[in-house]
């Protein structure tokens, strides 16, 4: 794997584009700017790793945009040592972002083989403390709750119960809900054990599916 000088400065323009559509955190335009996306991808796709769209990454799922990773990540308001779930590693990629801001992160795949895969590539990158599972994302990671911050990368069709009694007080759930379009949900445990729910835009994901899918 090769970091050159032009990705790094196909990067540098790929953060100045998602400054201009509105990202202003400059800790995860950092990580973004640090990160080679190049080496989440198939080799075919290199020569558009630093362009703001989703990519295909196998078994019908994509690597999100990098604008919706650096919103996914601003809404979850990461601080160092955060306790983070992600549900849906995919490729590897937003696990990562996550790692580079300092959290400790508990990612989980339902897709076996891209479950294999991630783990390779974040093993051998190595961002920061990252441990993946072969799990459903529906069920979240119980045995690991509570959460600061959890993350769900795939639009579900309802917010899952089981995510928002893993979440700790004062913790943040990021997920999309919807079908063919989701709504971004930022919604925030309080101290009572109440949620507050604030919808935060329109978002385009693959599909949330329960279960897990075997090689």
């Amino acid at each position: 794997m090769e970091d050159t000088y032009r990705h790094k400065g196909m990067r540098r323009q790929l953060v100045e584009d998602i400054r201009k559509k509105g990202i202003t955190d400059e800790k995860v335009l950092a990580a973004i700017g640090a990160l080679p996306r190049h080496f989440f991808l198939d080799k075919a796709f290199e020569e558009l790793a630093y362009e703001d769209k989703a990519l295909p990454i196998g078994q019908d799922q994509t690597i999100s945009q990098p604008y919706t990773v650096a919103f996914q990540t601003v809404l979850l308001d990461v601080q160092k040592r955060s306790k983070v779930l992600e549900v849906g590693t995919g490729s590897g990629y937003q696990a990562a972002i996550l790692a580079l801001l300092g959290a400790r992160v508990y990612t989980v795949e339902r897709q076996e083989a891209l479950y294999k895969q991630a783990k390779t590539m974040l093993d051998r990158i190595s961002p920061g403390n990252v441990r993946c599972f072969y799990r459903d994302g529906y069920k979240g990671l119980p045995e690991f709750a509570p959460f600061d911050r959890i993350l769900v990368t795939a639009g579900a069709d309802a917010i899952p119960e089981a995510l928002l009694q893993q979440l700790s007080p004062g913790g943040i759930l990021v997920i999309p809900v919807g079908t063919e379009l989701q709504v971004m949900h930022k919604i925030t445990r309080q101290a009572d054990g109440s949620f507050v729910d604030e919808e935060k835009g329109f978002f385009r994901f693959v599909p949330f599916v329960k279960g897990l899918n075997r090689d």
